[in-house]
């Protein structure tokens, strides 16, 4: 604003310089007889001589012109902040960061025979046995397991075109998936006999319940929640490791509110809330001692004793089967890559 004020005051001055040249022209050429003092308005030095009020309409065109070159020019002058920063809404409140993961280890309680021939996909523990669902086409089955031994009490074999995947029970029926055939089989638990089947899209990988729906995945970081009478999708969840997908879950259980997914070519099983799909805890598993174990040997099979609160665990074609009790978890942050590729 001052930079306003200083031009219009040097327009103004040199403006009264050019009034007082203009007025001595006029005495000279248009006044050759004197003007007396009575014709002048006002007293002093700064009086206005009358004959110069021909000049009136200049002098108010110079007063205009003056405000429209003051307006004109850029204030340098430092804005208002409420000038120029208009008031914007506050950041929406942002969700705060996940927590740092733990990473619980295992202490072996028992260790039990398991059927090396057994390629499992699937394991549940029902009325004091193990129930189990192994793979690979010509081989799949459905079994009931002594635990304490390893003997099969029960079998049914699937046909050869079926690669046969999770299993679980809820009530009197016993669920069971394929691969890549797109069926899951539903028996009754006593006889093995099937009851029904449905129709599915996409791969069937891991199969648990909550007591409600049954509860599926498909290799990917998504696990769906399907209604066990006509096995139609009621929701689904991704799952998420301080925000980064976790793929390949595989095998799964239902563990005292939480999902549990073994998680493929890893001995990691994900703790998962079933509400959000958010790891809540990571369960290392490696150091299981198998004997002649190859690539392909993974840790897959996970059954949990509701009544004593037991939880089991096995792989494809392991020897063993074990009961483990979990160690409270390390300080240091899960650091396995495999969990989140």
């Amino acid at each position: 604003m001052r930079t306003r004020w200083a031009v219009g005051w040097r327009f103004w001055a040199i403006f009264s310089e050019l009034l007082l040249i203009a007025d001595c022209r006029n005495r000279v050429l248009f006044c050759p007889h004197p003007q007396p003092l009575s014709h002048i308005v006002g007293e002093g030095s700064r009086a206005f001589p009358l004959a110069n009020w021909r000049l009136l309409p200049c002098v108010l065109a110079a007063c205009l012109l003056t405000v429209v070159l003051t307006a004109c020019q850029p204030n340098n002058a430092s804005p208002s902040p409420a000038a120029t920063n208009p008031t914007t809404p506050p950041p929406a409140d942002q969700p705060p960061p996940e927590p740092d993961i733990p990473t619980f280890r295992y202490k072996i309680v028992n260790t039990y025979p398991h059927d090396p021939q057994a390629f499992t996909q699937g394991l549940e523990f029902h009325d004091g046995d193990l129930y189990e669902g192994t793979g690979l086409k010509g081989k799949s089955s459905l079994r009931r397991v002594e635990l304490r031994t390893g003997r099969i009490l029960q079998i049914h074999r699937l046909p050869s075109e079926y690669f046969g995947e999770g299993i679980t029970i809820l009530g009197d029926k016993l669920y069971q998936l394929t691969w890549q055939n797109g069926v899951c089989f539903v028996y009754d638990r006593r006889a093995f006999r099937q009851i029904t089947q449905f129709r599915y899209d996409g791969e069937g990988w891991g199969l648990t319940n909550d007591g409600k729906h049954l509860i599926m995945s498909d290799g990917s970081e998504v696990i769906t929640f399907r209604d066990p009478d006509t096995f139609a999708e009621v929701r689904r969840i991704t799952v998420r490791a301080q925000g980064k997908p976790v793929k390949n879950l595989n095998e799964l259980e239902y563990i005292e509110g939480e999902i549990w997914a073994n998680i493929w070519y890893s001995d990691i099983i994900a703790r998962i809330d079933p509400s959000t799909g958010i790891v809540k805890a990571w369960v290392d598993l490696e150091g299981l001692p198998v004997p002649n174990r190859d690539i392909e040997a993974v840790l897959n099979g996970i059954a949990y004793d509701r009544q004593n609160k037991r939880i089991f665990v096995t792989g494809k074609n392991w020897s063993k089967l074990f009961e483990i009790e979990l160690v409270p978890p390390r300080n240091a942050a899960p650091t396995q890559d495999d969990a989140t590729r």
